[in-house]
């Protein structure tokens, strides 16, 4: 019965059906086949409803919300010029500007495609000015929005902890130090791109032009020390930091950039809003499809399964990894999550790992199928930014896909890299 609903599953993603009606409609089919049908069909509201009746949810609009307000408030440009007042003068400056702009908005907003759009946008075209070569613009937008759900706050992390049932602050400090060893690589991979293909660096700044873009920016800079070290601190809960920040890119953007206006302020809302709906009735499918899993005991079966193949724990951490980044390449994180994580948790406790640990492998394996094809989401994104062809970004992203497996590998040899900032 459990073969059957997943390759309905399958079958309907193949035909253009939405993830969410693909997952009810393959859900009703299952409780029909149970033979019970009268008695589990009262199960597909009630799971609908406990998919999404958890406190831990309402940070997801707000987030959404926040980088909303950001983008459109005039954070995001202050965040770029004080980037480039920074590392300007390095080799293939618009390049690493880039890259040390997103890992400063990955401390806000937490959405991948959000930060893409917003720092592709603005740096995509003049890249392409500057010369770079066709695809490593997009490449690098692609490479470097990856950031997002990797350092806190992050949207994917917030719904890994709701299902996973773990502790949302652990898992997003656990995300700090790998996300800095990304960043750090890719910085380092532009600036090797750059010296290969003569990219040009910028005049260094001055300190005084340096202080005047950090003036300017300060307000924004101010967002994420207040999600990350209020929650670090314990002053503030995750769902708090989001409405905090949200509020405080709200005022910022309309007192301090005086770039909101009450019109784009109602846009943006009804955005956010859509957003949100989208994440939250995603959720609310998968309750149904992830109770008959959970009925028919999948998370056993694939256990068995593992450890008849080999019980030595790097060869299953091997398996497991390989699984995840096969199914980030075909699904979004969100989805992918919601159907694999329930089945991987019983393996993650039969092998004693800590749960922050497995829960940054799990993000991070899934987080690179984001940079890879045939999905690929940020690539589509990229690509549409900068109207490039999607093949040249994908031969221009392979360093980026490397040194992000590379720090996927880092991780699952030393757990510390993840669980020591979370267990201070």
């Amino acid at each position: 019965m459990l073969a059957t609903i997943v390759v309905i599953f399958l079958v309907l993603l193949l035909l253009g059906m939405d993830v969410a009606f693909s997952m009810i409609t393959a859900a009703v089919v299952g409780f029909f086949l149970r033979g019970n049908a009268m008695d589990d069909t009262v199960m597909l509201p009630l799971t609908m409803l406990t998919g999404v009746d958890t406190a831990a949810l309402l940070s997801i609009p707000l987030f959404i919300l926040a980088g909303e307000l950001m983008n459109a408030g005039g954070v995001t440009r202050r965040l770029v010029e004080w980037s480039l007042s920074l590392v300007g003068h390095f080799r293939g400056a618009l390049s690493q500007v880039a890259v040390f702009t997103n890992l400063i908005m990955a401390g806000i907003s937490g959405s991948a495609v959000a930060d893409a759009t917003a720092v592709g946008t603005a740096l995509v075209p003049a890249m392409q000015k500057e010369g770079y070569k066709v695809g490593y613009p997009g490449a690098v937008i692609a490479a470097s929005a990856m950031l997002g759900p990797i350092i806190p706050p992050s949207i994917p992390m917030v719904i890994y902890a709701v299902i996973a049932n773990q502790s949302l602050i652990k898992i997003f400090l656990g995300g700090v130090i790998p996300g800095l060893l990304l960043a750090a690589g890719y910085m380092v991979i532009c600036r090797f791109v750059a010296v290969r293909h003569n990219y040009p660096a910028q005049p260094r700044s001055t300190w005084k032009q340096r202080a005047t873009a950090t003036r300017l920016a300060g307000w924004a800079l101010a967002m994420p020390v207040m999600v990350i070290g209020g929650i670090r601190f314990g002053l503030v809960t995750d769902t708090e930091a989001a409405a905090s920040v949200a509020v405080y890119a709200g005022l910022v953007g309309w007192f301090v950039y005086r770039e909101l206006t009450w019109q784009r302020l109602k846009a943006l809302v009804y955005g956010a809003g859509k957003t949100s709906a989208v994440v939250l009735f995603l959720l609310a499918a998968a309750g149904p499809f992830a109770w008959l899993m959970a009925e028919g005991r999948i998370g056993d079966g694939v256990r068995v399964l593992v450890f008849g193949i080999s019980s030595h724990p790097a060869v299953v951490l091997l398996m497991v990894n390989v699984l995840l980044l096969v199914v980030g390449k075909v699904l979004e994180p969100l989805p992918a999550m919601i159907l694999f994580v329930p089945t991987l948790l019983p393996i993650a406790a039969e092998l004693h790992l800590d749960p922050t640990h497995f829960a940054i492998m799990v993000i991070l394996n899934l987080m690179i199928g984001m940079q890879t094809p045939p999905i690929g989401l940020l690539l589509f994104v990229s690509a549409a930014i900068g109207k490039e062809p999607m093949g040249a970004i994908i031969r221009q992203i392979v360093p980026f896909v490397l040194w992000s497996l590379t720090v996927l590998l880092l991780i699952v040899v030393f757990p510390g890299i993840a669980t020591w900032l979370p267990n201070l």
